[in-house]
């Protein structure tokens, strides 16, 4: 049984960077990780991974050789991954022994809620080589800034959610920076639990732009809280304790801290129960460390 993570996540929301520092941070546990990079445009890597899908195809020559955008090509890339699999399992079977492994994914949202040869490829990975992956998805912390972008990220993370089905954390990455973004109409704890999305409504009908599809807006947060599946923890990759947090989360949403346990039930449940710090870690220590007081609308 091997574990791991599929770190995926909008352009811009630091997958490469969250990489890298969980690489480092793992290593140091004790863990040996292997990096896979399935991102055909990503040719700048700060780390060493142990297979890179360049080898198999590369995004320039793609959009070169059929006259496709970075988007159209990014989707071939990933469907010519879905047909030669095989290649894939090849790489990936001599670390399956001992290895912890990061996926680092292209940012292109569309092959995570829209299109199958993503959710295939995984399938077929965990099926084939019994793998427990969790969906590591970035939202960068400064949509929460503004209404309707804290909005569409919300409806990203779920469709994700739904369409991946797998064990999920969504993550509001670079919440160092907050305070840099401009002041948020809420506490933070508004925007990582999703509360009571009606409230946003009036500070929607204040931008011009999101006025006129006010209705559409509305219609789209009761979805959203329909389902209520969706929340956020946040992290600063270069504070250890916030990656620390993390970790124990993602542990536990794939299964890692029951690896090797033979225990009752009793003790199963006991390992499970969530930290009794976790809601000030998540929250309240990020509001006291990156945050002041005026940078909170009343």
């Amino acid at each position: 049984m091997v574990f791991g993570q599929v770190v995926i996540g909008p352009p811009g929301s630091g997958k490469t960077t969250y990489c890298n520092g969980m690489s480092q941070f793992l290593s140091l546990m004790g863990r040996k990780v292997a990096i896979v990079n399935l991102d055909p445009a990503n040719d700048a890597l700060p780390y060493e991974c142990a297979v890179n899908i360049e080898e198999l195809i590369k995004l320039e020559d793609v959009m070169s050789e059929h006259s496709l955008g970075p988007n159209g090509g990014l989707v071939y890339c990933m469907e010519y991954l879905e047909k030669n699999i095989d290649w894939l399992e090849s790489k990936l079977k001599p670390l399956l022994k001992d290895h912890y492994i990061l996926f680092d994914f292209p940012g292109q949202v569309e092959l995570f809620f829209i299109h199958d040869s993503t959710k295939n490829v995984l399938t077929k990975l965990i099926k084939s080589l019994n793998l427990r992956l969790t969906a590591v998805q970035l939202i960068d912390s400064h949509l929460c800034c503004d209404p309707g972008n804290y909005v569409s990220s919300l409806l990203l993370s779920l469709s994700t959610m739904l369409h991946m089905e797998l064990p999920h954390v969504n993550v509001l990455s670079k919440i160092d920076l907050i305070g840099s973004y401009g002041k948020l109409a809420f506490n933070l704890d508004f925007y990582t639990d999703v509360q009571d999305l009606s409230y946003l409504e009036h500070h929607l009908s204040q931008d011009p732009r999101s006025a006129k599809y006010r209705k559409l807006t509305k219609e789209l947060c009761s979805v959203i809280e329909d389902y209520s599946l969706v929340n956020f923890t946040t992290l600063d990759i270069q504070d250890k304790e916030s990656v620390g947090d993390l970790v124990k989360l993602i542990d536990k949403s794939n299964g890692y801290i029951f690896a090797g346990i033979d225990a009752s039930v009793v003790e199963y449940s006991k390992i499970a129960i969530g930290q009794t710090d976790w809601d000030y870690n998540r929250v309240a220590a990020v509001q006291e460390k990156y945050m002041e007081d005026e940078e909170i609308q009343d």
